[in-house]
């Protein structure tokens, strides 16, 4: 047995859960006064471990607060199987935008990201994956090269590993500062998530709060199998911005996860609590059908 391997995935997933405490707001010493959040719907006020312990759903009202990527992917990924794809890729200011360079420091430091996305390999329920999140607090998981490229990467690592690629996605589209660069990487994702399912392979777009613009109008649109959480807002253009333009009212909880199931948009509204046993059952229903030859 090659103990430096075993040592190897050890420190990895200590390194791992310590980022997926800083997502949730768990890794302030214990001294400290308790952190407090508060909900964004109904303004309910609890620590940060109360919150924690419900997985930052609203023990009032429910609703759903939007999570780190890595404390999201500590919540699917079996312990110990988490590995990072291309976890420096970061995104540069091709187009010298006034201030950019200075805002995208200010981001890394605040979050303790490299860009917007996060990309990994690891288990579900013992089925090997590819699993990539789009993290809102980087620029509100915008899309620019960085973002494009991860996502496209992990997609053809799925690919050629021949395994099941699941993207969580949050996001306000593409990201303006990078201009046309940005509105490429719709084109680019999409081709490659293309050639994945042209060879077989399953992809499960998991949509969360908020998933708009660009990244609605490529990949995220494009799974075999959409899930959503509940009350995530998902569409092109936001919902005043569509009043605007049409001169009506929209019907009440448009564009709303619960909404879209309705109208065929999206298969199934999975409560975040149900997320890895949901996933496990595609992902097992899917091995047992490849094995069978369906």
């Amino acid at each position: 047995m090659d103990v430096g391997k075993i040592f190897a995935v050890g420190s990895r997933e200590r390194m791992f859960q310590l980022k997926a405490r800083r997502d949730a707001g768990l890794d302030s010493p214990r001294w400290q006064p308790p952190h407090y959040f508060t909900c964004k719907k109904c303004e309910r006020r609890a620590t940060r471990q109360t919150w924690a312990s419900t997985l930052y759903v609203c023990p009032n009202c429910g609703h759903h607060q939007p999570i780190g990527g890595y404390y999201r992917l500590s919540m699917v990924l079996d312990h110990g199987s988490f590995r990072e794809l291309d976890g420096e890729l970061q995104s540069k200011n091709v187009l010298d935008f006034p201030g950019y360079d200075e805002k995208l420091e200010a981001q890394r430091a605040k979050t303790g990201l490299a860009d917007a996305a996060v990309t990994a390999t690891g288990k579900v329920g013992g089925v090997p994956v590819v699993a990539a999140v789009l993290d809102s607090r980087f620029f509100m998981g915008s899309m620019g090269t960085a973002v494009g490229e991860k996502i496209t990467r992990a997609v053809e690592f799925a690919a050629r590993k021949d395994l099941p690629l699941i993207i969580f996605s949050a996001s306000g589209g593409a990201r303006m500062q990078e201009g046309i660069f940005s509105l490429m990487q719709m084109a680019k994702t999409s081709a490659a998530i293309q050639r994945f399912q042209a060879k077989g392979g399953l992809y499960i777009s998991y949509l969360t709060h908020p998933t708009t613009g660009g990244v609605t109008a490529s990949f995220a649109s494009l799974g075999d199998i959409t899930l959503a959480e509940p009350g995530a807002l998902i569409g092109f253009a936001g919902p005043r911005v569509i009043e605007q333009t049409i001169g009506q009212k929209l019907p009440q909880g448009f564009q709303r996860a619960e909404y879209l199931l309705d109208h065929g948009f999206v298969d199934q509204v999975v409560p975040r609590s149900e997320m890895k046993a949901t996933l496990t059952r595609i992902l097992k229903l899917h091995t047992q059908g490849r094995k069978h030859g369906a």
